[in-house]
């Protein structure tokens, strides 16, 4: 599978993207707030992310060595997408496959990855 555009949001509509991920390479992470929230997340250079609704109106939350920016809806407490670096230092958002548009979940397999020990 290739990148392909996928747009979504949170629940109530407030904070909407675009974003051209590749489905094939999800991650089901177990760090402390990724395994509360149920996330599964695709990565993508900032370049093919776009906030289409809702810019300057998330709510960030840090935590642990404060290097993904996790963006939520103050509305209904979604967390559509995140922001970070990749390990070359390149900004990246990370999309929160459960909030893209009509996405059947039984097509995504995501990889565990243990972020409970970084």
């Amino acid at each position: 599978m290739a990148n392909q555009q996928y747009s979504g949001g949170c629940h109530c509509g407030n904070l909407r993207f675009t974003a051209n991920v590749d489905l094939s390479k999800t991650i089901a992470c177990n760090c402390s707030i990724c395994k509360k929230r149920g996330l599964i997340l695709a990565f993508t250079a900032m370049d093919d992310f776009s906030q289409t609704a809702g810019t300057g109106k998330a709510r960030e939350y840090l935590f642990n060595k404060h290097v993904i920016r996790h963006q939520f809806c103050p509305e209904c407490g979604v967390e559509a997408f995140a922001f970070g670096e990749k390990p070359d230092g390149s900004k990246m958002a990370a999309v929160n496959v459960r909030c893209i548009d009509d996405i059947d979940l039984d097509t995504v397999h995501p990889t565990p990855f243990d972020g409970a020990s970084k």
